[in-house]
């Protein structure tokens, strides 16, 4: 479950978690429509791609400190994404919610 703690709203109410580079490198591909909340060991530019995601999802990167630095609403199924900045979480929203750059976002349990 993700709260966006600045506008104190839930976000996600359940996601997939990635933390290992296996994870990581399948995210979203082959599977039914779900959030994705992938970990980094630290923060780091991480492009993303949509080849075999067959939904448009909304993709945050977040800041160690959970911040919102960047969003691409409405990537599209086999589409790329550079982002400009760096990340140690990314967020893939299938089911998008309310949030907006500078949000801070939590990972409760």
């Amino acid at each position: 479950m993700i709260i966006n703690k600045t506008q104190n709203i839930l976000v996600s109410k359940q996601e997939r978690v990635c933390s290992t580079s296996l994870s990581q490198m399948r995210g979203l591909m082959f599977r039914k429509r779900q959030n994705c909340l992938m970990t980094f060991p630290e923060e780091r530019k991480v492009s993303l791609h949509m080849f075999f995601v067959f939904y448009p999802i909304d993709a945050l990167l977040l800041d160690k400190n959970r911040k919102v630095v960047e969003i691409y609403r409405n990537l599209r199924p086999f589409r790329f994404w550079f982002p400009q900045k760096k990340a140690k979480y990314i967020l893939e929203m299938a089911f998008p919610g309310k949030y907006k750059l500078g949000d801070v976002l939590k990972q409760e349990t």
